[in-house]
């Protein structure tokens, strides 16, 4: 029963093992132009959401007064 059991770590560690040498790594230089991508659309996004949470406050306190 313990034999198995080893039997059994062994051939989950090597099928890890396996499907990590299939992960394809991008390139340094793709890495940082998908960073700044991701950091832009992020602070353009926060951006609008902020203008459209003032506009909508500002609406309802002159509707409220």
């Amino acid at each position: 029963m313990a034999e198995e059991k080893k039997q059994a770590k062994k051939s989950w560690s090597k099928g890890l093992k396996a499907e990590f040498d299939k992960i394809i790594w991008t390139d340094r230089k793709t890495l940082g132009r998908q960073t700044a991508a991701v950091v832009v659309i992020s602070a353009v996004i926060c951006i609008l959401i902020t203008l459209v949470d003032s506009a909508s406050l500002q609406l309802i306190e002159t509707i409220i007064k």
